[in-house]
């Protein structure tokens, strides 16, 4: 079949490092590559999977593992991602084909208008979908963003404490300062905000589900006089807050809007104002995410680079305070959420069906790859609005070296 002749050309071309055993839907078996790890299998079960791997091999490729039209020898997602990450990496295309993906690519970037109503949409398909379906990968703290492994003995739950220890050091609280919370999930740090620093925190947030359980917890916690919840756009706060943070959401502005986000966070605050802007970004060139995890996973997201983000900060007026690249210690997140979902994938099966449960574990896999062996870190960026306000050292993010 000229497909399949086709598809064992390229691979035969473009396979650099480890080993690929290729069975076709017909039975015939081909191996790719000069051996040794990473080593993966891969079995074809429909005909025209060659066909639309050539022409969208990322999405045709993700859609077969979810249907199960595309078995993995052990099912092992992560030797199959590791492979694919680090031959896509070595890949040698030919002039002008670097050169057109790369103009594709621009103009993808740019067409992620997460207008009001469209961003309200994204945000359900991936956060609305089960109260309990969180709770079965997550630790007690629900805290679905990357954790601060200070140390490397650290659990899941000590590390998610860390980071909201480090953010709250970083926004400079003090008792009685307003705190605006943009993406706040279900509400973990800004509870926590208000519990260990006395400041007044509003959280907002697209995702119902996540509303729901943020105001239970308030309650629960003794703070709905501290804390508020709301269902509510960035675009459309008026309030003026002392400090604003964001952690895990500007990956879902989209490219287009990132001027109007960083505008909005300088508007909101006062001139001795300070923000904390965590996100997934990249080190490598602008590039877009996989069409797979943009149809099924995160649709509207963008995980910009620092100078795509800078670009946008430096026309507020905003300073630039601080910045740290946090390299490790996403992965390592994920692998514990992998953990934890793996356990309870039989009660994940029972909320759902086997083609879900195919789906989420190609995503955790595949982001956690993304971070081990492709181009993906966390930047956050401290903002303030002026030149003083923020130490000119960080030693008063560790006080406890100073005593």
């Amino acid at each position: 079949m000229i497909w399949n002749r086709a598809l064992a050309l390229l691979l035969r071309l473009g396979v650099r490092t480890g080993q690929l055993d290729l069975t076709f839907a017909d039975g015939s078996t081909r191996r790719f590559g000069p051996g040794g790890p990473p080593e993966t299998g891969i079995v074809l079960h429909d005909p025209a999977l060659p066909r639309k791997a050539l022409l969208s091999p990322d999405l045709a490729i993700g859609e077969a593992y979810m249907d199960g039209r595309l078995t993995l020898r052990d099912n092992d997602v992560r030797s199959f991602m590791t492979f694919a990450m680090r031959n896509a990496r070595d890949r040698w295309l030919p002039p002008p084909l670097p050169q057109l993906n790369a103009l594709l690519k621009w103009a993808k970037s740019w067409s992620l208008w997460n207008r009001i109503g469209v961003a309200r949409k994204n945000v359900a398909h991936h956060y609305d979908i089960s109260p309990e379906l969180y709770d079965l990968f997550l630790d007690e703290t629900k805290q679905y963003t990357c954790a601060y492994f200070r140390r490397p003995d650290m659990s899941l739950e000590e590390a998610q404490a860390a980071k909201m220890a480090h953010i709250g050091g970083k926004l400079l609280l003090r008792p009685g300062l307003r705190v605006l919370d943009i993406g706040c999930g279900f509400g973990t740090l800004a509870l926590t905000l208000a519990r260990d620093h006395g400041v007044k925190v509003t959280g907002i947030t697209l995702s119902e589900v996540q509303l729901a359980e943020a105001q239970r917890r308030a309650r629960e916690a003794g703070l709905e006089g501290q804390v508020e919840f709301r269902l509510q756009d960035y675009r459309t706060v008026e309030e003026s807050y002392d400090r604003v943070v964001s952690v895990g959401m500007m990956e879902h502005v989209g490219l287009p809007y990132l001027r109007t986000y960083f505008q909005k966070v300088a508007d909101l605050m006062p001139q001795d104002g300070v923000a904390l802007i965590h996100y997934i970004g990249r080190w490598s060139p602008p590039d877009t995410i996989s069409p797979w995890f943009n149809k099924y996973i995160f649709p509207g997201a963008y995980c910009p680079t620092i100078s795509q983000a800078m670009r946008a900060v430096e026309k507020t007026g905003l300073i630039l305070s601080d910045l740290e690249v946090w390299r490790g210690h996403y992965e390592r997140t994920l692998q514990e959420w992998l953990k934890r979902f793996d356990a309870n994938i039989e009660r994940v099966r029972q909320l759902q069906d086997d083609r879900f449960v195919r789906m989420w574990r190609y995503y955790l896999h595949g982001a956690e790859t993304g971070f081990a062996e492709g181009h993906m870190v966390i930047h956050q960026l401290q903002l303030a609005k002026a030149r003083g306000t923020v130490p000119m050292a960080r030693d008063y993010l560790y006080p406890a070296r100073n005593s």
